[in-house]
């Protein structure tokens, strides 16, 4: 017996899960609002919330369902949780770099935590076929190359992997054919 599980993230807002939500949905393309609960009175001594504002929204980014609960201040995000953005190419790096950086902190290696204090890693694709691929010393070029950089550079991490210090010039007799 097959057993099928969907996991949706549920993320706990303080007092702004509406603008977040709206925010990530602009963001990210094939997205939407599913649902939107308000608070009511019921229980108003306890979550201590504005009667009628937000008090969960489901949404989509990218057919990935996700919860937002917007409550007190009872919970922070850490950085020991984060979303990847596996982008096709430079174009979608830049874009999702961006648009989730504007107003958070920017980082390296592809990190950033966005202004609502949600961590992102913006990855391209390439770098997972680097990293599943290739042999230890291309491995160990890119992870040098990658600690180099905020924003990841596609062509610079490719130049990293071949082995290419200047134009032409190869360090290395490894390659592999990137991409599919």
């Amino acid at each position: 017996m097959s057993i099928i599980t969907k996991i949706k993230p549920s993320l706990w807002f303080t007092g702004n899960a509406e603008e977040a939500v709206h925010f990530y949905t602009t963001v990210f393309p094939s997205s939407s609002i599913t649902h939107v609960s308000r608070y009511t009175a019921a229980g108003k001594h306890e979550h201590k919330m504005e009667v009628g504002s937000v008090m969960s929204m489901t949404f989509t980014l990218h057919d990935q369902a996700f919860y937002a609960i917007n409550g007190p201040p009872a919970f922070q995000f850490s950085q020991a949780i984060s979303f990847t953005v596996l982008c096709e190419d430079q174009k979608e790096v830049d874009h999702y770099w961006e648009k989730l950086g504007d107003g958070g902190e920017l980082g390296g290696c592809g990190w950033l935590k966005d202004r609502f204090g949600v961590s992102w890693r913006v990855v391209p694709r390439t770098l997972e076929d680097m990293q599943e691929n290739g042999d230890e010393e291309q491995r160990a070029r890119v992870a040098e190359a990658k600690s180099r950089m905020g924003k990841l550079d596609i062509k610079k991490l490719e130049k990293a992997f071949l082995g290419i210090r200047k134009a032409g010039h190869r360090r290395s007799q490894y390659q592999i054919s990137l991409g599919s």
